[in-house]
């Protein structure tokens, strides 16, 4: 019998808060990072498409287990929104489908916006990665097939407008899981009669990580210049996150090492204490101030459903 293939890279764990390029995929982001730390595992929390730039958090080793919590939580982008045409991909990459010569007044745009938030439904673009019977939408796009995209409800906390010029205007929103602000500056082109694509677009925010925590990449590819590799290695390890950090809006049990040794393997333990949780989906436990493990508590227990090394 063979023995199972030893992991290639470091099992180092933590967040590294990127500030993506423009002109950068996702994907391609991950790899940079993952061969730059000798990362044995790496992905990302939240998609950001190629020609936006901003926060686009990296979850290496072990901080993978918290990547849905940070997907659920809010974000805040800064978009700009041309007038005058509609574009296949709601954005500077496509072809305009739609144009026209009218452009909306600052009153105009201004009114619109309550129309915009709270719970909205809303289609996403034609070129996103939804997926249609099994496939993804931007890839029936690229074959030349219009496709029929159910609308979705998606939470907008507040959208502001920063600025508006006779061609452009400029806004802030922040939002919810799976909101799209490509198909935002598509609607308000269509509802405001003038038609739009976003010609700008930067993530700023990701709960809980706030954008003092973003690193540029230049920073990062800079330290290669490091001739000694522990070194080199230590200089970025010093950017990461403590992996617990993600999981700031859950409830917090601190444990004691007798406690974390049963979590680690598999079993409930008793949660008592009068300020103690009752009743929780999601909540995680730290001995001596690292993260054990994420689980339920319920009938005066805590039971792990994800465990940390």
């Amino acid at each position: 019998m063979s023995k199972p293939r030893k992991p290639k890279g470091r099992p180092v764990s933590g967040w590294l808060i990127l500030d993506k390029p423009e002109d950068f995929g996702s994907t391609e982001a991950v790899s940079k990072i993952k061969w730059l730390f000798n990362a044995q595992k790496c992905g990302h929390a939240g998609t950001l498409d190629p020609l936006a730039s901003g926060m686009l958090p990296i979850a290496l080793g072990d901080a993978t287990k918290t990547v849905p919590y940070v997907m659920d939580g809010r974000k805040v982008y800064e978009f700009a929104v041309s007038w005058g045409e509609e574009r296949s991909t709601d954005d500077l990459e496509g072809e305009a489908t739609l144009t026209s010569d009218k452009r909306p007044t600052e009153a105009e745009i201004s009114a619109l916006l309550p129309n915009y938030t709270g719970t909205i439904n809303q289609v996403p673009p034609q070129f996103s990665a939804i997926k249609i019977a099994g496939e993804r939408a931007y890839d029936l796009a690229r074959d030349g097939e219009t496709v029929d995209i159910p609308s979705r409800e998606v939470e907008i906390h507040r959208i502001t407008l920063l600025k508006a010029e006779t061609d452009r205007a400029l806004f802030e929103v922040e939002c919810g899981k799976g909101t799209y602000v490509r198909s935002l500056a598509r609607d308000f082109g269509r509802d405001l009669g003038c038609y739009g694509h976003v010609s700008e677009l930067r993530r700023t925010f990701v709960a809980p990580f706030s954008e003092e925590r973003m690193v540029p990449l230049a920073d990062l590819v800079a330290l290669e210049e490091i001739e000694d590799r522990e070194e080199r290695l230590a200089a970025l390890d010093a950017y990461l996150i403590d992996t617990a950090e993600a999981l700031s809006s859950l409830p917090h049990l601190p444990i004691t090492d007798d406690q974390a040794h049963r979590l680690r393997m598999g079993n409930p333990i008793i949660v008592r204490g009068r300020d103690a949780p009752l009743e929780e989906a999601d909540a995680y436990a730290t001995a001596r101030g690292r993260l054990i493990a994420i689980g339920e508590i319920g009938q005066g227990e805590f039971r792990p459903k994800r465990v940390f090394g």
